[in-house]
């Protein structure tokens, strides 16, 4: 759901000159007076029946020679009158008198044609001369050839104005009124439809603001105590985790005017706009307190001030400045509260998280086993047919690590494929494979893979899910396939992570040799190694240097972290160079010690990892409930995993 926010604008007067008219009025002049200037009634003739028709007879009172190609006849008026020749044109459409031209031919030379005219006329009485004009005339295409120049950039001209004003007098975009805050305002007229019923798995976090938007509804319950409600509340978590929906919620809740601004909006081109918009929008505030604040992705504006002179930005850090300025300038009596979400913590600076500023960091994870189930259960109140065997408890076992936005996607997904297939309902399969779509891509059927490049793909997948079996600390195996998804996927094993917050160092080394199993695999049986390993080696040696460097779980280095989020690395390290070998020594020994490891696990199960490759083979996908059947149980399963179903 979403705002749906009213117009705020003050309506454009009515009856007010638009300055487009006058190019349209110029333009139909131009076409009304070439269109009137043209008489319908000229007949056309010919050079030749002119000369032997018309000059003989007298009635031609004069001609006219238009741009020395075209010639005009006139007939006289008596001749006009009396003579029934010439009953067809003596009037035009409109019933008037045709004052000419009334006969039309074209010439191919001029010279060639006044020389027969005057050597026929030499014998003529000065008085029944046919008198001859010379014209050049411009046509409308030759006028609009000079004139259309000229109009366009007028017209470009005022194009440009327009936008950069915001229209006849509108707000916001104006030249002169670049520094006004471009916060969209939602008050009590403004009808919004998100409430807390909308945001499920944030239970925590609901708590927290709620207390927020109770003070605002009842401020003298806390003011009679003397308790003072927090200035800022920062909303932190990763992307799609239900920050801004959250705030959304807020604003429907709280029913006081709601400022919504993205932190990306104060940032211009021109020096001293953001600072200036920063103070338009407490000014703002200032005149509807209570009321809420809220900049979305606050990071574009709040980061650290001048770690390096190289990443320094004036511009930004003046309106960061003012923003601070601004935050301290207000008590808390006042019922202005700043509301901000980011999804990077650590660049913000310190300055903005004191106490004072934002007092309270609500941290907003990914969603747990429960928090998922309840997320399901909104989403899937919006698809209108559902399977009997779909329940949120099911589907939210087989998206571990997924957040709010990642679901709601999944569940769109399932609808679409569901309707792809002609179906009348939504079932699990159809779950699956949209969750299947979310991880690995789209499936490529018109991907070629040769024989032998399969045979590799089936025994690296293979490798992986026999380390997963007999490690003891590695996740659950949900499904492993061959089948090609996305940009470079060729394969994928996919796991069900238990829901836990603390590693210990056997667990990630049984990660590690996890990890490894692919290419081991290759090494084992073709005695080669590929370079399908890539994106596995990447997340292996991420890990490493983290347990070295981070963690503090190697000997040698000690327990120490040089882990700093406050700390620009760019350029330099925390620790010298003699540090930095030993590092990378322990990083290279621990690895190999994992790779050795888990060659010699999967030396031993030689015989389960040629079962599980010829099975990929044939099926190209297995579930646990094939393993299950193939290599027998999984020693170490503590509870049953759900059981994914087939994709056709």
């Amino acid at each position: 759901m979403d705002f749906l926010p009213e117009n705020e604008e003050p309506k454009k007067k009515k009856g007010g000159f638009n300055s487009y008219w006058l190019f349209a009025i110029l333009i139909i002049g131009l076409l009304a007076t070439q269109f009137l200037s043209l008489n319908f009634q000229i007949k056309q003739t010919s050079e030749d029946e002119f000369f032997r028709k018309l000059v003989p007879s007298g009635d031609v009172a004069k001609i006219t020679i238009v741009n020395k190609e075209q010639v005009e006849v006139f007939i006289k008026d008596d001749s006009l009158k009396a003579k029934k020749q010439y009953a067809d044109i003596k009037l035009t459409k409109l019933k008037t008198v045709n004052k000419g031209p009334h006969f039309s031919f074209e010439i191919t030379s001029i010279e060639a044609f006044k020389q027969k005219l005057d050597a026929i006329q030499s014998a003529t009485p000065y008085e029944r001369l046919i008198k001859v004009n010379n014209e050049y005339r411009k046509g409308i295409f030759d006028i609009i050839g000079w004139l259309l120049p000229i109009i366009l950039l007028i017209g470009v001209w005022m194009f440009l104005m327009r936008r950069a004003t915001g229209g006849m007098g509108g707000a916001g975009g104006q030249i002169f009124n670049i520094g006004k805050s471009k916060a969209n305002l939602y008050d009590k007229d403004t009808k919004v439809c998100v409430t807390f019923d909308d945001v499920a798995g944030l239970d925590e976090a609901k708590e927290e603001v709620k207390e927020v938007v109770d003070f605002l509804k009842n401020p003298k319950k806390y003011t009679a105590l003397g308790a003072k409600i927090p200035k800022g509340v920062l909303l932190v978590g990763p992307p799609g985790t239900g920050k801004t929906l959250l705030a959304k919620a807020m604003a429907g809740e709280a029913q006081v005017p709601f400022f919504s601004i993205s932190g990306s909006d104060f940032v211009e081109m021109f020096v001293g706009v953001g600072a200036s918009r920063v103070r338009d929008l407490f000014k703002q505030a200032r005149e509807k307190a209570p009321c809420i604040i809220f900049i979305d992705e606050i990071d574009a504006v709040g980061r650290a001030r001048g770690k390096n002179m190289m990443q320094s930005n004036d511009e930004r850090e003046s309106t960061l400045n003012q923003l601070l300025v601004e935050m301290d300038g207000f008590s808390g009596d006042k019922g202005i509260i700043m509301l901000a979400a980011t999804n990077r913590p650590d660049v913000l600076d310190s300055a903005l998280l004191r106490p004072g500023r934002f007092d309270r960091q609500i941290s907003i994870d990914k969603p747990d086993q429960k928090g998922r189930e309840q997320i399901f259960k909104v989403h899937l109140k919006k698809l209108t047919k559902l399977g009997p065997n779909v329940t949120p408890e099911k589907l939210a076992s087989l998206t571990p690590g997924f957040a709010g936005a990642e679901i709601a996607n999944v569940c769109n997904e399932a609808a679409l494929v569901a309707a792809r297939k002609e179906k009348t309902q939504v079932e699990v399969e159809d779950f699956n494979e949209a969750v299947d779509r979310s991880i690995g891509g789209l499936e490529k059927k018109n991907k070629i893979i040769s024989p032998h490049e399969k045979e590799i793909i089936a025994y690296h997948e293979a490798g992986h899910a026999i380390c997963g079996w007999y490690l003891e600390h590695a996740h659950p195996l949900l499904k492993v396939t061959i089948i090609p998804r996305g940009i470079a996927a060729l394969g994928y094993a996919q796991y069900l992570p238990k829901e836990q917050y603390l590693y210990r160092t056997e667990q990630l080394l049984d990660e590690i040799c996890m990890t490894l199993g692919g290419r081991a695999a290759e090494e084992i049986v073709f005695g080669k190694i590929s370079t399908g390993a890539q994106n596995d080696l990447q997340r292996i040696t991420q890990l490493a240097y983290a347990m070295v460097t981070v963690y503090g779980m190697n000997d040698k280095v000690g327990n120490v972290s040089f882990y700093d989020p406050q700390q620009d690395t760019t350029f330099t390290k925390p620790y010298s160079d003699d540090t930095a070998k030993v590092i990378d020594e322990e990083v290279r020994k621990l690895i190999d010690t994992a790779y050795q490891r888990t060659i010699a696990l999967l030396t031993e199960k030689r015989e389960q990892l040629n079962k599980i490759a010829e099975a990929l083979l044939a099926k190209e996908i297995l579930f646990k409930a094939d393993l299950d059947e193939l290599i027998g149980k999984r020693t170490f399963d503590e509870e049953p995993v759900p059981v994914a179903i087939t994709i056709d």
